[in-house]
């Protein structure tokens, strides 16, 4: 189905209510353009007063994960919610209150997808050579994460984004059995090349936090191309629901296929959904 052609969250409460079907949730949010709007900057995409206060009281009833494919590190830090579980780097890097224990902290466990050791090496040599080759293209940031590198070029003049398209191909063509691209909002995402995404993320998640059983019902809050995995995860026996955040002003975004069966339009209507659940 289309992004436009969805049920809406909380207009269509009847018909989401069914679906939860009195089941308790467990919450999984993205970051940018969920928790947060998407800005021109990505450091500047820090979390509002408010959108934290309603992830916390979430967080104080029911399982909330934060997955997103910034730095874990960086976003912990702007959510501020302590033993709040955050999947970084796409869910290559996961830490929180994992099956009882304080994973991340002073003295804890931070857990890894292990098919990406041995490779910030290479990521560190290739952020190096992506800010070289894009030094003539004003505008691009190059974000370094732990297990991933972001390419930005919302800010670069169009005629020199080809030269940004350019750059990032030339890469992969010379790591082809390394490195994958993952395309999202005005980013090229370029990650290790292991079969790991945001929807393998989430169901690991679920099983290591002891939300997969009958009484769960996953819900997974996101607006992104990477987040369509999510939405695919959660579909079949796992039976969860997945609420696309989409601004149907934009025809492009409201006629793109999704795998999502709710809607929100707004950064303030996940804020209100968040307060809703909770």
């Amino acid at each position: 189905m289309s992004v436009g052609g969805l049920p809406h969250a909380l207009r269509d409460g009847d018909q989401f209510a069914a679906r939860v079907n009195g089941r308790r949730p467990a919450v999984f949010l993205d970051y940018d353009g969920t928790l947060t709007p998407i800005v021109d900057r990505p450091q500047d995409a820090v979390i509002s007063e408010t959108m934290r206060n309603a992830v916390h009281r979430l967080a104080q009833r029911t399982t909330v994960c934060v997955v997103t494919g910034r730095d874990r590190s960086v976003v912990a830090e702007w959510l501020g919610i302590d033993g709040l579980v955050v999947a970084g780097s796409h869910g290559f890097d996961i830490a929180g209150n994992i099956s009882g224990r304080a994973a991340g902290g002073e003295g804890g466990e931070t857990i890894q997808h292990h098919a990406v050791a041995g490779f910030e090496e290479l990521l560190a040599t290739i952020t190096e050579q992506l800010r070289n080759q894009l030094a003539s293209a004003p505008g691009a940031t190059v974000e370094p994460k732990r297990f991933s590198v972001a390419v930005h070029y919302r800010l670069v003049d169009p005629a020199h984004r080809p030269l940004v398209t350019a750059t990032v191909e030339d890469l992969l063509a010379e790591y082809p059995d390394q490195l994958k691209l993952t395309p999202g909002k005005m980013v090229y995402e370029i990650q290790p090349k292991v079969d790991w995404n945001k929807g393998q993320a989430v169901l690991y998640l679920r099983h290591a936090l002891g939300v997969d059983g009958p009484e769960y019902v996953s819900l997974y809050v996101g607006d992104d191309i990477t987040d369509e995995d999510a939405f695919r995860a959660l579909k079949g026996p796992v039976n969860g629901i997945g609420v696309v955040v989409a601004d149907l002003n934009d025809p492009e975004v409201a006629g793109r296929p999704t795998a999502a069966d709710f809607l929100l339009e707004s950064i303030g209507e996940v804020e209100r959904f968040l307060d809703m659940l909770a």
